[in-house]
């Protein structure tokens, strides 16, 4: 089998001819041109490209969260752009993690309750054991009952971690994760987003301008006016 062929049939997500276009009254805007690329399992990818290039419709794609204008994605096998909404939600909560550039925590619920929350909304049972050894993994062992507003931007992203691998999803998925913190906090959540992405063995898919952030990643993807510009696997 080349090598090729065994990225293809190890693919956990696989994207063709993928398009979205919005039509206003006056016009239509291409945001995604036709778009197509393959992810191996376990595979660290960084989308990049300026802003307008599609990156955040293309990620909120692969996610299930829209709806291409034609073409067609294969999540871990299952072609999501036909599936029923319900079918989709389910499909999500077992296949992906998300982490938000803005935490999107629930305020009525502590650090605690918000990572548990996945695992309830799954059916799951029995989670607190896990939800409290994952907050302890991103160094908030001590703010468990403390609700979002008591906690700094990088402390609240933290719990977003947290939260994004409770279920164990094969596939996490960031949009700009460090966009609104500090340099330092920024690299300290890289480094968590890195070390749990190791442990878990998930697929990172993550969308950047952070050059720096993108150097850790073993394959960038680079948009451009909605197009595929570039694909380098780096060691």
């Amino acid at each position: 089998m080349s090598n090729l062929e065994s990225s293809i049939s190890q693919a956990i997500i696989q994207v063709r001819g993928l398009k979205k276009s919005i039509t206003n009254a006056s016009h239509t805007v291409d945001i995604l041109r036709g778009v197509d690329f393959d992810i191996p399992r376990g595979q660290f990818i960084a989308i990049m490209g300026p802003s307008g290039s599609g990156k955040s419709t293309l990620l909120g794609l692969l996610a299930g969260l829209d709806t291409p204008s034609s073409g067609s994605i294969l999540l871990d096998g299952t072609e999501i752009s036909g599936l029923a909404e319900d079918a989709l939600a389910v499909l999500r909560g077992r296949k992906i993690g998300f982490v938000f550039q803005s935490y999107q925590l629930i305020p009525t619920l502590t650090a605690l309750e918000n990572v548990l929350l996945p695992h309830e909304l799954s059916g799951g049972s029995n989670g607190m054991e896990r939800a409290m050894s994952l907050l302890d993994s991103v160094g908030l062992p001590d703010r468990r009952d403390h609700y979002p507003i008591q906690l700094s931007g990088g402390e609240q992203q933290r719990v977003a971690l947290a939260r994004a691998f409770m279920v164990k999803p094969p596939i996490l998925m960031a949009d700009e994760p460090t966009g609104n913190l500090d340099s330092e906090n920024g690299r300290h959540v890289l480094e968590l987003l890195l070390a749990l992405n190791r442990s878990e063995g998930t697929t990172l898919i993550l969308v950047t301008h952070d050059e720096q952030l993108a150097k850790h990643a073993s394959r960038v993807l680079r948009l451009k006016d909605g197009a595929l510009d570039g694909d380098e696997l780096r060691a």
